[in-house]
């Protein structure tokens, strides 16, 4: 016989809030997490494709056009500086930028010949003053040559899930070919802010290159949302007369990290700050099943211990709406009793999550310890297994 216990999930959450594993979000079969929860945010925009997304699921919270291939202008430089971080052997020896960097045209950091800059002061120029000549030089570093990097950039988008997307320069000066999505960049955006040191990057407001050099430089983040907005953590401006004015803006918020990007949008700055704020009034970060979740004691037969513990290993979490908390149902299906002798994480059971009827998420169950069996011929079996090992 085995027992089957079902939780709501606010009572889940108050039994445990350790999270030493990483949240997982899974799909269950070919169900699909997004396809079925259908909330979304109530939201206009001016843009002509825009997308918010939460960041750790990728789930879609409010979209218009987001599969609409565009130029996307600077927001380029997104994928320019995660694909330079992971692939850069040094980002702090400074080296002699290229001549061929020099003179670029658009916004720059003004680089001048034989100038020595690391990769690291390299990309803040390129991220916060969005330096065309930075985006340049850091391509010839990286890559040897524009074609290669943007090889490595395309590369880079595929590994983040962005099919739908062509890089042919690190800028994003308007050229034949080069376009992306917004749901692309929202994806390549969320995987790069899984980089430490791209988070960082994108996130600082002002910052000093070259401090020991006379051309010394102070470079102030264009994205006019990081003073704004409490939780906002970067990403990238830009603008081309193709692509008119565009905005990648992230921001975090008691666990919930959400991602807004709109292309060719005149009030980028209010609209993105208007769709993310309806976004955490809209949803919260629920966890679900905490990570090494205490599960229940059974039962031991013939036993050193009368009962041995029972634990769940992985987290599960899930951004939802109010709505949506109140469909979920968690079922733990496990023995009633067990017959000793038991292993240490011994699978015994398991856990499975809900969404109304849709199986979302399933999980083993084990036992946290070994317990030995009283009886004199399991001992005999014992030893003669340890005899014969």
């Amino acid at each position: 016989m085995k027992k089957k216990m079902i939780f709501s999930v606010f009572l889940l959450i108050m039994v445990c809030f350790a999270n030493v594993l990483p949240p997982t979000v899974l799909q269950a079969g070919a169900i699909e997490v997004g396809e079925i929860l259908t909330d979304k945010v109530d939201f206009s925009s001016s843009a002509k494709s825009a997308i918010m997304i939460e960041s750790t699921t990728g789930r879609i919270l409010y979209e218009k056009n987001k599969s609409e291939k565009l130029p996307m202008a600077s927001t380029t430089k997104i994928v320019t500086a995660i694909t330079a971080i992971e692939n850069a052997k040094d980002l702090d020896t400074p080296f002699e930028i290229d001549s061929r960097a020099v003179g670029i045209s658009g916004t720059s950091i003004y680089l001048q010949p034989k100038e020595k800059l690391s990769l690291r002061e390299l990309l803040y120029g390129l991220m916060l003053r969005s330096g065309n000549d930075a985006s340049v030089a850091i391509a010839y570093a990286v890559g040897g040559s524009i074609d290669n990097f943007c090889e490595l950039m395309n590369q880079t988008a595929k590994k983040a899930g962005a099919n739908d997307s062509s890089f042919k320069n690190p800028h994003g000066l308007d050229e034949k070919g080069h376009y992306t999505t917004a749901f692309d960049l929202a994806k390549i955006t969320a995987y790069a802010l899984e980089n430490e040191t791209f988070k960082e990057i994108v996130s600082t407001k002002t910052k000093t290159i070259c401090e020991d050099q006379d051309n010394k430089r102070y470079l102030v983040n264009k994205n006019k949302l990081l003073a704004k907005m409490d939780g906002c953590i970067g990403v990238k401006t830009g603008f081309t007369d193709d692509a008119g004015r565009c905005l990648v803006s992230a921001c975090e918020r008691d666990g919930l990290r959400l991602i807004s990007v709109v292309f060719n949008c005149g009030p980028m700055f209010e609209e993105s700050e208007a769709l993310l704020e309806k976004g955490f009034e809209k949803f919260s970060m629920i966890e679900i099943l905490p990570a090494y979740h205490y599960v229940d004691s059974v039962t031991l037969d013939n036993g050193e211990k009368a009962s041995v513990g029972l634990y769940s290993l992985r987290s599960f979490s899930l951004p939802l709406s109010e709505r949506e908390q109140s469909n979920l149902n968690v079922v733990f299906d496990v023995p009633n009793h067990l017959s000793a002798p038991i292993k240490k994480d011994q699978e015994v059971g398991n856990v499975q999550i809900y969404y109304d009827k849709h199986l979302i998420f399933e999980e083993k169950i084990y036992t946290i310890e070994e317990v030995d069996s009283k009886l004199l011929k399991d001992k005999i079996k014992e030893i003669l297994d340890r005899w014969n090992a």
